[in-house]
Parts: structure tokens; sequence; C-alpha cells
């Protein structure tokens, strides 16, 4: 009997769909048997052409582009907590070696950030961090008398100077205003003398180029000395004696201490006018201050090597107000070096952990990776799960490493009366580097996971 000749178009009895979840049966009508006329072709799907009236539209329960079975970033961040959440023991182990680290960079952060208000505090107690350089006598050594034209002469030539002024030392004057007295010192000062110190007026003014020129006699005076001598009155205006001199009071400076010694009060004079009462020229010593701390002791050689120089023969003894800060300073940057070595080192352990636990994570679910790639699952997505995982158990201990330290921090500063305010910056960075750890350990368990052939990984076991 003769084959009818059918051609293979697509039957109307049977829906064609290109769902690769629904096989296409042979039609009952239309027997796919082989025929002489009729050659089937060697493709297994057997390539069918567009029929005006069945159209190839996309299967509604299966799509056709693995795009559209894209996990949101939401859904893939929620897997990756319930991945967390099946195993807390491990993760919470795992967590353990990124708190170690991100608490000791955290520690290290706090101890610079606390060391560095500890020192700002002595500094505003002492004033600025200036050098005092003046002439020592020995026998057999020349006698030297600095002026004025000296300090000219460093001004000129010294390297990193912000500010250089004369100060002299008159010691003790009696002080006199009505009928209170008291005892303290008197220095004679040039015009930059405020910006030398770093000290400031707080009530009234400091002395003027005009105070300089026309000899005026003149005072400014510490805090001390006024609520010693004015008992709340306005000191400004009032006129002393010092000395048994009358002196106008132009203004209050606060009392700060250069010395672990009681006050006893200050009195600044112009140097102009104590020069021309005593009919002498020297200007005792020279206080030069510089840009940075840490170049005081720079400074305080050049200081003394330049009036070696002018002076030959001459000996001079540089002090600097901060010594012991700078010692102190030293001392807390080495604990933070080494601190920050113990932080490095416990972070790098932290994520070798990490990684070590992503890699067993992978073996485990190589079945479950295999069938979310025959679902549609990209290597992105795969990738990006375990790299997520790695990065939420650095941020989980990291976040309470930074908790402890800080709670840590604050029990310690009160007890001893430290300055401490949690800054924003320091808690990113430590936290930023726990991420940047995480992401890093999670990297090659991610990559090696997002390359397991499908096949293979649901055949495993």
């Amino acid at each position: 009997m003769a084959i009818p000749l059918v051609p293979l178009s697509p039957c109307l009895l049977v829906s064609l769909s290109p769902c690769l979840l629904v096989p296409l049966s042979p039609c009952p009508l239309v027997p796919l048997s082989p025929c002489p006329l009729v050659p089937l072709s060697p493709c297994p799907l057997v390539p069918l052409s567009r029929c005006p009236l069945v159209p190839l539209s996309p299967c509604p329960l299966v799509p056709l582009s693995p795009s559209v079975m894209s996990l949101s970033p939401f859904d893939l961040l929620d897997l990756s907590f319930r991945s967390l959440r099946s195993n807390p023991l491990r993760s919470a182990l795992t967590c353990v070696g990124v708190f170690m680290g991100v608490a000791a960079v955290s520690a290290t952060l706090q101890v610079g950030s606390i060391s560095r208000a500890v020192i700002a505090q002595q500094l505003a107690e002492r004033g600025a961090p200036r050098v005092t350089v003046y002439p020592q006598w020995e026998p057999g050594s020349p006698v030297i008398q600095l002026r004025l034209e000296d300090m000219k002469y460093l001004r000129q030539r010294l390297v990193g100077l912000q500010a250089i002024s004369a100060f002299n030392w008159a010691g003790s004057t009696p002080t006199v205003f009505q009928d209170k007295e008291s005892n303290p010192s008197m220095s004679p000062v040039s015009p930059d003398f405020l910006l030398t110190s770093g000290k400031s007026v707080v009530a009234g003014r400091f002395f003027t180029p005009e105070d300089f020129a026309s000899y005026r006699p003149v005072v400014v005076i510490d805090q001390f000395l006024a609520d010693k001598l004015f008992k709340g009155q306005s000191p400004v205006g009032q006129r002393i004696y010092a000395a048994q001199r009358p002196y106008i009071v132009l203004g209050v400076m606060p009392t700060r201490l250069d010395e672990q010694e009681p006050p006893e009060g200050q009195i600044l004079v112009p140097m102009s006018f104590y020069n021309a009462l005593k009919g002498s020229s020297n200007i005792g010593s020279i206080q030069v201050r510089p840009y940075k701390l840490e170049d005081v002791e720079e400074l305080s050689n050049q200081a003394k090597e330049l009036l070696k120089q002018r002076f030959p023969g001459g000996n001079f003894v540089a002090w600097n107000n901060v010594e012991d800060i700078l010692q102190q300073q030293q001392t807390l940057e080495l604990a933070s070096r080494g601190l920050a070595v113990v932080g490095v080192i416990s972070l790098l352990v932290g994520g070798v952990g990490i990684a070590n636990i992503m890699i067993a994570s992978v073996t485990e679910r190589t079945s479950e990776i295999g069938l979310r790639r025959a679902l549609g699952a990209t290597q992105s997505e795969i990738m990006l799960q375990f790299i997520l995982e790695a990065a939420l158990l650095s941020l989980m201990g990291g976040i309470v490493a930074i908790g402890v330290v800080h709670g840590l921090t604050v029990v310690v500063t009160g007890v001893f009366e430290l300055p401490y305010q949690f800054e924003v910056k320091t808690a990113a960075l430590a936290l930023g580097s726990a991420l940047v750890v995480g992401v890093a350990a999670g990297f090659a368990p991610g990559l090696r996971a997002s390359q397991l052939d499908p096949v293979q990984a649901l055949r495993s076991k």
C-alpha cells in the first residue's frame, strides 16, 4: 500500500511548543515513519518550519531563556542567609577568626586616636611646641648676649620655621594692686610672642607695634594673677605697681603650665620698654616654633648650629617644652604598630578559615549546585552566592568586634580619665578591612563552584 505524501507541517491538533520539557511526540494523524519520498532531517529535534496557523510561542510554564530564571539580589541574599543558618555552629566558629582580626585592627585605630587626643590635650595645657635657645657660659668661653639682630639672623635662615620671638626672664617681681600683693615673674617679650607660644588673650588685647615703638609702660598678665589681685573685677585698664613702677594692664591671657610646678602668676612687658629701662640690648633667649611637632628636634639643631657659626667658640643650649610628649608619642606609635601587625595576622588567619569553610561547603553542596545549574542558574550567580556567604561571615564577625572594642574602650577611658570619642571613619575602616578579607576568601571557592559541570554535579552523591 502506498503511503500518502504528507508534508511535515505542524499538526493543528498538536501544540508544538519549543519547551524542552515537553517532548514532541508523533502526531497520530501524521505518522513519522520513514518514507522514501519524505526524507527525514538528520537533526534529532526535527526542525519545524513556522506555520501561520500554529505560532511557535514560548511555553508559559517553562521559559526559553535562562535569564528569566535569574534570582534577584534580595533572593540571592536570602539564599545565602539560609545556607549559613543551616549550620550555625560552623558559621559562628568561622566568625571567631574574623572577630579577632577586626578587634585587633579596631583596637589599633582606637589607641592611635586616643594618643592623638592625649597629646593635643597636653599641648593645649603647655602651649605650642617650641624651642628656646640661649647662650651657656663656660670657663674660658666668651660671654655672649643675644640681640634682636640675632633673632632676625635666625628668621632668615631657619627651615621649617613658623614663628620666632624673643623672651627674657626678669625674675620674681613684687606686684601690688591697692591692698593686694603677689610675687609673679616678669618676662620681657617681642611682638610675635603669642604666635610663638601659642597663647591667646582672653580679655583686653596684646601689645601693638606702637606699644613697642613708643616704649609704653603696659603689661599683660595671666589669669592666675588677675584672680589673685582683682578678685572678680576686670583688670583691663587698671594700674598696678610692679617693682614700685606703675603699669597699665592691657589684657589677660590664660595660665598654662610648662613645668610641673604650681603657678605663681606672670607679667609680660614689652621688650623695648624693659631694655630701655635697664639700659641693655640683651634679649635673653630666642624662641622658635616649628610647623610640625615632629620637627622640634630638627629645628633645635638648626638653631644651635647657626648661632655657633655666628658666635665662634660659643656654647648654646636648646630646650623644648614637648620632649616628654615626643617620647610618649614614640612609645604609642610602637605600640600601635605592634597591634597593627597582630591585627593583620589575625585577619589573614580569619580569611584562611573562611576560605577553608567555603571550599568544604562547595564539596558538600555539589549536587545542589548541579541542580541549580540545570534549572537555569548562571555561573555568576553561583559564584556570587559563595562570595556573599563569605562576606556575610566577615561582616558579622566585624560588627561584633567593633561593638566589643567600643564598649571596652569606653570602660577603660572612663577609669583612666582619657579623652575618647567614637569615630565613624575608624569603625568604617575596620569593617572595610573585614569585608575585603571576606570577599577575597570567598572568591576562589565561588569560582570553583561556578565552573562545576552540571551533569557531573548532579551525579555526585
